[in-house]
């Protein structure tokens, strides 16, 4: 695994600048790399977009939909019963009412544990809380010796949200970047005095 340490820009010409000054200040080319990091939800990690598998929402929806069915089917069995008897009606029609009732149901029980999250009076849902706000960032591949003098020229560039990863770092690029990772936030000047003192 490799050293990394990066920083985020809000535009590409604030990121390409402070990658010039990395390279000023003896960076090599192929241990410097920027790219866009998009906002949650964006990162398109599924075929159909997205970053997780399912709404956070809509978790508890089959729950809701299996207590819809029980409960749609037997009010429908009730109501097919009750035209059976009021009207001398086939046993069919308390068959096909039950049937609705089971679909109607499901419906409205996937619908209200949706629109609940789960529990009733429960408004947190629990979703992924992204830490790495969207940017340009620049990652820099360094060893533990040069980390620091990556991280000040960064700074010093308007770099934020400075951080320090452990990654692989190939053909001049950060491989296995993960956007939903939390970043380590790397504080120069703290680790400077404490590594100097």
């Amino acid at each position: 695994m490799s050293l990394i340490v990066a920083a985020r820009f809000t535009t590409f010409p604030a990121a390409e600048d402070a990658a010039q000054k990395l390279f000023n200040a003896g960076f090599v080319e192929e241990d410097v790399t920027l790219f866009f990091v998009n906002p949650r939800g964006q990162h398109a990690r599924y075929p159909i977009g997205g970053d997780t598998g399912t709404d956070p929402g809509a978790r508890e929806a089959p729950k809701g939909a299996g207590m819809g069915v029980t409960i749609g089917a037997v009010v429908g069995a009730v109501v097919g019963v009750g035209i059976f008897a009021a009207f001398s009606a086939p046993i069919l029609v308390s068959l096909i009412a039950a049937g609705v009732g089971a679909y109607i149901g499901s419906l409205a029980g996937a619908m209200a544990r949706t629109r609940e999250g789960g529990e009733a009076g429960h408004h947190h849902l629990r979703f992924h809380q992204e830490m790495r706000d969207s940017g340009v960032l620049v990652a820099v591949h360094v060893s533990p010796d040069n980390q620091f003098d990556a991280a000040k020229v960064l700074r010093e560039a308007g770099g934020l949200a400075i951080e320090r990863a452990s990654g692989r770092w190939q053909q001049g690029r950060w491989a296995d970047f993960d956007p939903l990772k939390t970043p380590e936030p790397l504080n120069e000047f703290g680790e400077f005095s404490e590594r100097h003192a």
